[in-house]
């Protein structure tokens, strides 16, 4: 391995990979882009995004493209949410929809709950999460530990159901005192945090060189967001979504058909209806994938990578190794891991549950 120079002196070697061909080159670092910290945060909320890229080697090898991940379960809560959690309550703030002592309600699979939670607990608001009753025990926890209102959803409920986990949260809003509707799903705020943060992150750590973005579908802020800013940046870059089986968004893409959803186990991808956030004209193409495939795809990245992500991250990877080998040239492929192991011990990394589910 490559040893460092002193970083104080402004330079540091870096190795940079564009297909089979490798080259070595002083890269230098101006004060605003040091390698390090040099102040101290003001508080956990500064720590939100600047995540780090990292390219997969063994998962990729044999392949002629190049495929990179985004470390986004590095965000001091652990997932990508805590970007939109930080710019859409800042951006309530300043335009005077909400106050201290405000309750914020939305539906989440956790990870938007537990970003909330942290910017909450920072800026004084009150937090009622509608889940399904399906969530992990971890993020369970993790909420209960932030002192999360929880209201526990039948994740069985059909989508018509008046109490099914998107038609229920309206209601619930109406009828809490001060309450105020984040709606993650069709708030194009949530887009709109990933066109000003996470897409200009990546077009300036990739220095531009970018083919491919992949990512799953969950709300569809993070794809659309980046994508658009991508798109602007260089329309030659193509945007591929990846859908859990049992969601409607694959469907509805290729057909432009609304099939029926069904439960899966696979959490923070697809929806049961269409959904504000999700753009489809930013999206080139979409990937299907079962619940087993990203199961086995996500211990995979923790054997070989050492990367333990959620299952997601799992999907995800699952799609750039598609997409590699379908177009069988040198290419750049960059990706979003959206958030961590530590969510899905007692699922996805728990053997007894993956036999009980039959995914093993």
């Amino acid at each position: 391995m490559k040893r460092l120079t002193d970083p104080d002196r402004g330079a540091i070697n870096v190795i940079l990979n564009h297909s089979n061909h490798v080259h070595e080159r002083p890269f230098k670092l101006s004060k605003k882009h040091s390698l390090f910290q040099r102040i101290p945060y003001r508080n956990i909320l500064d720590g939100v995004g600047n995540t780090p890229i990292i390219r997969l080697n063994k998962m990729a090898a044999g392949l002629k493209a190049e495929i990179f991940a985004k470390l986004e379960f590095l965000n001091p809560m652990g997932s990508i949410k805590d970007r939109i959690a930080k710019y859409m309550i800042e951006k309530a703030e300043k335009e005077e929809r909400i106050k201290p002592g405000d309750t914020i309600i939305d539906n989440s699979s956790g990870n938007t709950a537990l970003g909330l939670a942290m910017v909450c607990s920072v800026k004084g608001y009150k937090v009622k999460m509608i889940v399904r009753d399906s969530l992990s025990l971890e993020k369970i926890k993790f909420l209960r530990a932030m002192n999360v209102e929880l209201v526990m959803i039948d994740h069985t409920l059909p989508p018509e159901s008046p109490n099914s986990y998107n038609n229920i949260t309206p209601r619930i809003v109406r009828e809490t005192k001060g309450g105020y509707y984040f709606d993650q799903h069709n708030n194009r705020e949530n887009n709109e945090t990933h066109y000003t943060m996470t897409g200009p992150e990546i077009w300036k750590q990739m220095e531009g060189k970018i083919d491919y973005f992949v990512a799953g579908i969950g709300t569809g802020g993070t794809i659309c967001g980046v994508s658009k800013y991508l798109k602007e940046k260089d329309p030659k870059i193509k945007v591929i979504g990846v859908d859990p089986v049992g969601s409607i968004f694959y469907d509805y893409f290729h057909s432009k058909k609304l099939v029926n959803s069904s439960p899966y186990y696979l959490e923070g991808l697809g929806d049961e209806f269409l959904i504000r956030c999700v753009d489809f004209a930013l999206i080139d193409d979409i990937y299907q994938i079962s619940d087993k495939r990203a199961f086995q795809l996500t211990r995979q990245l923790a054997d070989t990578e050492v990367i333990l992500a959620g299952g997601s991250s799992g999907a995800a990877v699952w799609a750039t190794l598609r997409l590699a080998k379908e177009i069988d040239r040198p290419a750049r492929i960059v990706t979003i891991f959206a958030d961590s192991a530590t969510r899905y011990l007692s699922t996805i990394y728990n053997d007894d549950w993956l036999r009980e589910k039959g995914f093993l």
